[in-house]
């Protein structure tokens, strides 16, 4: 048996001669988006094409599933996220979503193709020269829906034994054929906090008898974060920024029923621990003095994805073996939340950014209806992870 894993040159081969038969699941998978834990046809796609080529998956309870690959201890997990959005799409590709109000806005689909096509490459590089230790790839569902899939994923088990994992994300920031690395903390705790406040209602003429909701509405929305701002540590990166506050439907008619709802992001997990009550224990103190009834719907999300140097660095060094030295780029700290974090809570592991933008071509957002990916990103990320993959499993039986 090789002690020595297969050579980039190698590696970028059977990455190329797999790329059609991707690049067409890819597009499958694209064309029929399903929202969290109602991914069904995908899990089904998932399983069968890898069944086709003499693999064995082991589909999760609901949906998801995974595979492994090579025998042995496990020397790593490798993750990909498999839910699409409630997003209109907007790209004009032939093949869009079939599905009205529903899109891979956020690259879902160039992860899951990713796990799908770095599956098959090791298979086919176990065939030339047997893993040494085993691989677990993992198609998580419903990473959009807080506190997110992967948590359950951790509680049924698949992780049990598996001493790292590693995951992707497409960045429209970054160019194709790069990846952006950061050690540490690379995306933010996120919460979504709903408040309803009720009171009698009245005339505007009169506020002095009732409770003036629209008043308490606004008061919380301008010094719930001014609060939180003083009360933690300014270099945590808490954030409340409010997306909804409605009330009302006449100008001299004061209401009887609030909304205001929003989200708290912070990019320190020990910070984020402490904001919860804090949180909780500011909305209903500010609120006082209006004599209002309060309900509070605090939902926490995820802490931040925390990347660990050993994992982070067997990235860089699989992305420069494949790409060449320019390949990899520091990305900077997200404000967005994912719930990988739950994985890098239970091991070790680290998450890359996969570059989506066309050289010199339109840079997109996430989330967004005409969110277009350079499909060669998806190419990309395969050589990435396989590297990355064949490096952990050679450098664990060297170990042993």
């Amino acid at each position: 048996m090789s002690t020595q894993p297969p050579s980039s040159t190698d590696i970028a081969a059977v990455c190329r001669e797999l790329s059609d038969r991707v690049h067409a699941f890819r597009e499958d998978i694209h064309a029929h988006p399903e929202l969290s834990f109602q991914e069904f046809r995908t899990t089904d796609q998932i399983v069968a094409a890898l069944e086709a080529e003499g693999l064995e998956p082991v589909r999760m309870e609901g949906t998801g599933a995974y595979v492994d690959l090579g025998t042995g201890p496990f020397a790593l997990g490798l993750r990909g996220d498999i839910d699409a959005l409630p997003v209109l799409e907007e790209t004009g590709l032939p093949y869009a979503s079939r599905t009205e109000g529903r899109a891979h806005a956020c690259g879902h689909d160039i992860h899951t193709s990713v796990m799908f096509g770095t599956a098959l490459a090791l298979a086919r590089l176990d065939r030339l020269s047997p893993l040494p230790a085993r691989v677990r790839v993992i198609f998580q569902p419903a990473e959009e829906k807080i506190p997110g899939g992967a948590k359950r994923v951790v509680a049924s088990g698949v992780l049990d034994g598996v001493p790292a994992v590693l995951a992707c994300h497409c960045d429209p920031r970054i160019d194709v054929g790069q990846v952006g690395t950061r050690i540490g903390a690379i995306t933010s705790a996120a919460d979504t906090i709903r408040i309803e406040l009720t009171g009698r209602g009245g005339h505007t003429s009169r506020p002095q008898l009732t409770e003036d909701l629209v008043q308490a509405l606004s008061f919380l929305a301008a010094n719930v974060p001014a609060v939180l701002a003083r009360r933690i540590d300014a270099r945590s990166g808490v954030s409340v920024v409010w997306g909804q506050i409605s009330a009302g439907s006449a100008p001299n008619q004061i209401p009887s029923h609030g909304v205001l709802a929003g989200t708290m992001r912070c990019l320190d997990a020990e910070a984020w621990e402490a904001s919860g009550d804090l949180l909780d224990m500011v909305v209903r103190q500010l609120a006082t003095p209006f004599d209002v009834d309060v309900s509070l719907d605090h939902v926490r999300g995820v802490p931040p994805v925390v990347n660990a140097e050993q994992q982070t660095l067997l990235i860089e060094e699989a992305a420069r073996a494949q790409l060449g030295s320019q390949a990899v780029v520091l990305t900077p700290q997200s404000m967005g939340g994912e719930d990988f974090a739950w994985m890098t809570k239970e091991v070790s592991g680290s998450m890359f950014r996969l570059g989506t933008r066309t050289p010199g071509g339109e840079t997109y957002d996430l989330h967004r209806g005409d969110y277009t990916p350079d499909p060669r990103a998806l190419d990309i990320g395969i050589e990435v992870m396989t590297a990355a993959a064949l490096r952990a499993a050679f450098t664990a039986s060297a170990g042993q």
